[in-house]
């Protein structure tokens, strides 16, 4: 190969290389077998995002608590809470298509609502679409429908069922 053609392939590739955004997704499954180690929901922007050594590997659109803007304060506030914590163990017969429940509240959480003299509230999960209504989609669904969980599509849960373990950390942003 002369160097002429050897430059124009370095250049092709560089230029090919260089249209890939720097923050792209990885498309890989979890059922092959990927385990993510950190899950982060990024409220504002309804996402839920599963991680593998600080890169993201798979994303879903995701459904909040009635009330979603700011942290949740005490029980029954209709929101979905924010700060860091664990997902701990899970439920296959939820009334919900599974569900993972989130480590709420943590310290931070029961201190704030002790000061306001309210109850933090709890069972905060990740869960898929309601078993016990005829739905088969989040359209059938309004935005926002959960007690202040995270609510995804069945498929995505099996998904996420299938990629995150207990003891996986969990972190909610506003």
């Amino acid at each position: 190969m002369s160097k002429s053609s050897i430059l124009a392939w370095l250049v092709a590739g560089i230029v090919l290389l260089s249209s890939f955004p720097s923050n792209a997704e990885i498309r890989l499954h979890p059922s092959r077998g990927i385990k993510a180690d950190r899950v982060l929901i990024v409220k504002g922007e309804r996402q839920l995002y599963l991680l593998r050594d600080g890169m993201i590997f798979r994303t879903y659109p995701i459904d909040l608590g009635r009330d979603p803007d700011g942290p949740k304060m005490k029980e029954g506030d209709g929101r979905t809470p924010e700060g860091e914590y664990v997902l701990d163990w899970r439920n296959p017969k939820s009334r919900f298509y599974r569900s993972i429940h989130i480590s709420y509240p943590n310290w931070r959480d029961s201190s704030r609502a002790r000061e306001l003299g309210v109850p933090p509230g709890g069972l905060i999960m990740i869960h898929g679409l309601p078993g016990h209504l005829p739905v088969t989609s989040r359209d059938d669904l309004p935005r926002d429908w959960t007690e202040g969980c995270i609510a995804v599509n069945n498929r995505a849960m099996d998904e996420i069922w299938a990629a995150v373990e207990d003891g996986t950390p969990i972190e909610i942003l506003p």
